[in-house]
């Protein structure tokens, strides 16, 4: 297996943004990807990243390769990594190391040594989302930001025309809407608003994603999961099911 990539920020943000909730990974080469599908120590939140073969300029992998690694071990290598270098990826499988190169000015060779992880297949879930709203992500990492001052709990109400994302605490409380516009597009598939809470810590890590897309997805429910989604077409795929806080009634 052997791949190289020239646009480093590709993998080097993804992985920045992904050690954030995940430590060990296997990460599965196939025909058409690289994926990381992983699930965060506390089974809060789910991360899934894709890699398209058609983002690299060599992609040589025959079947299907799976290998696991230290994920703050790759991110210390790929931060290493100028904009102007290429990275490849080559698996050294006779001494179960991973070659990390990085070539520019000079060629940079790292060997990072594979782990094992007992833990069985990731499988994503299938989800149906009655909300779907596309929308700025600058715009949405600000909301979650405002928020932040009030709670350690966001939460987000939909109905046909508008967002509103709103956050309570012992004794202030704080609220952004957002209207349909050219910008934000707000689709609902249920009559009325439909509303669900989620942890303030995971979201703030989760919102690095918009260094990769100037547009993030949202999906949610009523008391129901939270899919934020970051893609760059034909390049990469990266998007995280979050769980919600189901208050009691």
């Amino acid at each position: 297996m052997k791949v190289v990539l020239t646009e480093p920020r590709f993998l080097k943000d993804s992985i920045n943004i992904l050690s954030e909730l995940v430590s060990d990974v296997s990460i599965k080469f196939d025909s058409d990807k690289l994926e990381i599908v992983a699930m965060d120590p506390a089974n809060v939140a789910m991360v899934v990243f894709r890699l398209l073969s058609s983002s690299f300029v060599e992609y040589n992998v025959e079947g299907v390769e799976t290998i696991s690694i230290s994920l703050a071990s790759l991110k210390q290598v790929l931060g290493r990594a100028r904009p102007s270098d290429s990275i490849t990826l080559e698996l050294d499988n006779d001494k179960n190391r991973l070659n990390v190169k990085l070539r520019g000015e000079s060629v940079r060779d790292f060997n990072l040594g594979l782990i094992d992880i007992q833990d069985n297949e990731q499988k994503v879930p299938e989800l149906e989302f009655p909300v779907k709203v596309t929308m700025n992500s600058v715009s949405f990492n600000e909301a979650v930001e405002d928020m932040d001052i009030i709670s350690d709990s966001i939460g987000f109400i939909a109905d046909q025309n508008k967002l509103q994302v709103f956050a309570s605490g012992t004794t202030s409380d704080a609220r952004v809407e957002f209207g349909k516009t050219d910008e934000t597009l707000i689709t609902v598939g249920e009559e009325g608003e439909i509303k669900s809470k989620y942890s303030t810590e995971y979201l703030k890590k989760i919102i690095k994603g918009s260094k990769l897309s100037d547009v993030v997805n949202l999906q949610f429910g009523e008391d129901y999961p939270l899919q934020i989604e970051y893609k760059v077409t034909d390049r990469l795929q990266l998007f995280t099911i979050l769980a919600p806080r189901v208050e009691n009634k």
